[in-house]
């Protein structure tokens, strides 16, 4: 089956408020060698796709790339229906005794985010919130905009959850539940709102809500061209010492801002998070090229897709693994 776009495409049209146009468009490649085929997080989607265009010119291989989520992911390549997983955290010990194998291959992150109309958005933007803030909001112990920051504001807050496996929503309970443990995706899910499956849904909500909050990965919150916030959410700067949001902590106005702070540490993990490459034993063939390559030449384009590159040391120790294999 041929494309209709190009995966260069996708990703340049990937902002909010134009990815319902990009549904339908990944799908399987022509070419004369390999398909290697890849499933799973939505998260690393637009990056592996970049990924697959670059390596693609390179090479004789070809590509078959859905999305679908983690959990899709990983059953899709232990049940042998593609060649590499796309996982959005790190395997869980079963799926490891199932002989999943991942690396790492970028790190990637996730912010809170209300309507570009939120009543109370002048304040959350001059002073953010903190965890336990945002953790009372997702479990429903400050309902009202008005309860929640300094402001005549009375406002129903409306949460929106994940309905699909994902592993962003998993890395969200993570950090909400700070030292004390996790709130599990199926605990957030009875919490919220409603909820949705996909980023783009879940973008889309917050977006047309202005009492509405949720999370996304900030390849949806800001332009993918620009940078810039461009579109119908805006993010929620954390306020890390419950101080109100200090200088440090102020660098929301662009991803590249953003993706700087990620890889400073200035932004925490979690919400901030390691994205994996995975394979039922080791990689094997084509595909084990095609992640090589990720993990050395394929570095270079991450900063300009909008995630952040691995730390050198955790790089080689990507590369190590994949070459010694589970």
């Amino acid at each position: 089956m041929d494309r209709n776009c190009s995966r260069r495409s996708v990703l340049r049209l990937a902002g909010v408020g134009s990815l319902a146009s990009l549904a339908g468009c990944t799908g399987s490649l022509g070419g004369g060698g390999t398909t290697v085929r890849i499933s799973g997080g939505v998260g690393p989607l637009p990056m592996v796709e970049v990924w697959a265009d670059l390596y693609e010119d390179r090479s004789d291989a070809s590509f078959d790339i859905s999305g679908g989520g983690t959990g899709v992911g990983v059953s899709d390549v232990l049940n042998g229906q593609v060649d590499i997983a796309m996982m959005g955290r790190e395997p869980e010990p079963e799926e490891i005794d199932q002989g999943l194998f991942a690396v790492p291959m970028l790190i990637d992150t996730v912010v809170a985010t209300v309507n570009v109309d939120n009543p109370v958005l002048e304040e959350l933007q001059e002073d953010g919130l903190t965890r336990e803030q945002l953790e009372a909001v997702f479990t429903k112990e400050i309902t009202n905009w008005g309860d929640l920051v300094d402001a005549d504001v009375d406002e129903e807050i409306t949460v929106y959850g994940r309905s699909d496996a994902s592993a962003a929503y998993k890395q969200w309970g993570d950090f909400l539940a700070g030292e004390d443990g996790a709130y599990t995706e199926s605990e957030l899910e009875e919490l919220a709102d409603a909820n949705h499956n996909g980023d783009q849904p879940v973008a889309e909500a917050v977006g047309s809500n202005e009492n509405a909050i949720s999370l996304n990965n900030i390849n949806y919150v800001y332009d993918l061209s620009s940078g810039e916030l461009e579109g119908n959410i805006r993010p929620v700067p954390l306020d890390r010492d419950g101080e109100g949001l200090s200088e440090d902590e102020d660098f929301y106005e662009t991803r590249d801002e953003f993706l700087a702070a990620v890889e400073a540490g200035e932004y925490p993990a979690p919400p901030a998070r390691e994205m994996f490459l995975a394979s039922n034993g080791p990689f094997e063939d084509e595909a084990y090229d095609f992640v090589e390559w990720v993990l050395t030449d394929g570095q270079a384009y991450v900063r300009e897709n909008g995630y952040v590159p691995l730390e050198d040391a955790r790089l080689e120790e990507a590369q190590e693994n994949l070459a010694e294999g589970p």
